[in-house]
C-alpha cells in the first residue's frame, strides 16, 4: 500500500486517515487495508512485531465496531417519501409543510367540478393518454391516410415508431380515446345500457403562443351511445352541462361544421353568461360565445369499434376546459395556467 511505518503508534492514525476517504466504499475494501498492514509484519524487526500486531488487532476491533454501528443506523433509516414536502425527508425531521400554504391549480379544480357535473348526469370518467399511436389518433376516427384534415391538428410526434412503423403521437385531442371507450363499454349496449363516458386529459398542439393559445392544454371529451339517440339529445346534454357550470339559464345554438369522426358536425355556441346577449368584451360584443365542437358519431367510427350503426347511434363532443375556466374567472391569458407563477396561483386558495 506504500505506507511508511515509522513507529507502531502510527498504524491507527495512518489507517483511520485512509478510511475517512472511503466512507461510502464497501467494507470489503477496509478489510483489504487491514490485510495490507498485516502483510507488513514480516518486514518489521522481530522486537517490534508483537506490539505492531497488538495495535493492528485493536484497530481491527475498532473498525468492526464502526461497521456494526453503521449497519445498525442504516436499518433504522425510514424510507424516503418522494411525494412529501422536501423538508420532511431531512435528518432533523422538521414538521411537514402545511397544505394551507399551497393551492390547487384552477384548471384541475375546474376539471374536478366538470367531472362531478357529468357524474350527476350518469357519465363515467376515464382519463385520457398523453402518448398514443396513429391508429387511435386518426385511423379509428375516420381520418383516411393522407387526408388533409390530419394537417389541422399540428401534432407532435416522436422519433420512436409503433408496430406499424408510424411515429407515436402526443394526442392533439381527447378523441383518441373514443375507440377504446366504445370497445370497452360495448357490453353495456348488449345489456340494454347506454355508453356514457367523459374523458378528461391533457392534449398537445404545435401552436404559436399568445393569450388565447397554448401548446399544452386540457380537454374533456364526451361519448354517449344508445338506441334512438339524435342531435336533440346532444344539444340538451350540453345545454344542461353549461347551465350547471355557469349557474344560470343560457340560450344555445349550433351551426354546421366538419369533423371526420362526426356526421353531422356542429359548432356549439352559448349566450354570453356575462352580458346576457347585450354585448361585452368577452363575447366580442356579439352576445354569443362559440364554445366547443360536437356532432353525431360517424357510422364508420361505430363500425370500427364493432358497434352496428343501424341499431345504435350516439353523439360526442370535445371542449377545451381551460377556456371555460378563463371565462368563469375572468383570466386574460391562457399562459398563466402552466406558468407556475405564485402570484397567479394564490388567487385560487
Amino acid at each position: 500500500m506504500g505506507y511508511e511505518i515509522k513507529k507502531v503508534a502510527d498504524v491507527a492514525d495512518v489507517l483511520k486517515k485512509r478510511l475517512k476517504t472511503m466512507e461510502h466504499k464497501p467494507s470489503i475494501l477496509r478489510a483489504i487495508e487491514l490485510k495490507a498492514l498485516a502483510d507488513e509484519i514480516p518486514l518489521l524487526k522481530p522486537e517490534k512485531r508483537a506490539a505492531f500486531g497488538k495495535e493492528l488487532n485493536k484497530l481491527k476491533a475498532e473498525l468492526q465496531k464502526m461497521v456494526e454501528v453503521a449497519e445498525e443506523e442504516t436499518t433504522k433509516l425510514e424510507p424516503i417519501d418522494v411525494t412529501a414536502p422536501f423538508d420532511v425527508n431531512t435528518r432533523k425531521r422538521p414538521r411537514p409543510l402545511s397544505s394551507e400554504l399551497g393551492s390547487q391549480n384552477p384548471i384541475m379544480a375546474d376539471q374536478d367540478e366538470l367531472i362531478n357535473i357529468f357524474a350527476r348526469m350518469g357519465f363515467t370518467a376515464i382519463e385520457s393518454r398523453q402518448i398514443d399511436d396513429d391508429y387511435h389518433m386518426f385511423g379509428s376516427l375516420n381520418f383516411p391516410e393522407g387526408h388533409p384534415a390530419r394537417d389541422d391538428y399540428d401534432s407532435f410526434v416522436t422519433a420512436e415508431k409503433d408496430k406499424n412503423g408510424k411515429p407515436f403521437i402526443a394526442p392533439a385531442h381527447t378523441s383518441t380515446m373514443q375507440n377504446r371507450v366504445l370497445k370497452q363499454f360495448k357490453p353495456n349496449l348488449e345489456k340494454g345500457q347506454a355508453i356514457a363516458v367523459v374523458i378528461p386529459g391533457r392534449v398537445f398542439r404545435n401552436e404559436d403562443l399568445d393569450p388565447r393559445h397554448e401548446h399544452t392544454f386540457q380537454q374533456i371529451e364526451g361519448v354517449y351511445v344508445d338506441k334512438g339517440i339524435h342531435a336533440g339529445h346532444l344539444i340538451a346534454t350540453l345545454k344542461t352541462f353549461l347551465q350547471e357550470y355557469y349557474g344560470q339559464e343560457l340560450d344555445v345554438k349550433t351551426q354546421p361544421f366538419y369533423f371526420p369522426f362526426t356526421e353531422p358536425s356542429f359548432e356549439f355556441a352559448m349566450s354570453c353568461p356575462f352580458c346576457r346577449k347585450k354585448g361585452c368584451n368577452v363575447c366580442s360584443y356579439s352576445g354569443w360565445i362559440e364554445i366547443l365542437g360536437c356532432g353525431m358519431i360517424h357510422p364508420n367510427v361505430l363500425k370500427e369499434a364493432g358497434i352496428d350503426p343501424n341499431v345504435f347511434t350516439g353523439f360526442a363532443w370535445g371542449v377545451g376546459t381551460m377556456r371555460l375556466t378563463m371565462m368563469k374567472y375572468g383570466i386574460e391569458d391562457i399562459r398563466h395556467f402552466n406558468s407556475g407563477k405564485l402570484e397567479f396561483l394564490r388567487q385560487f386558495k
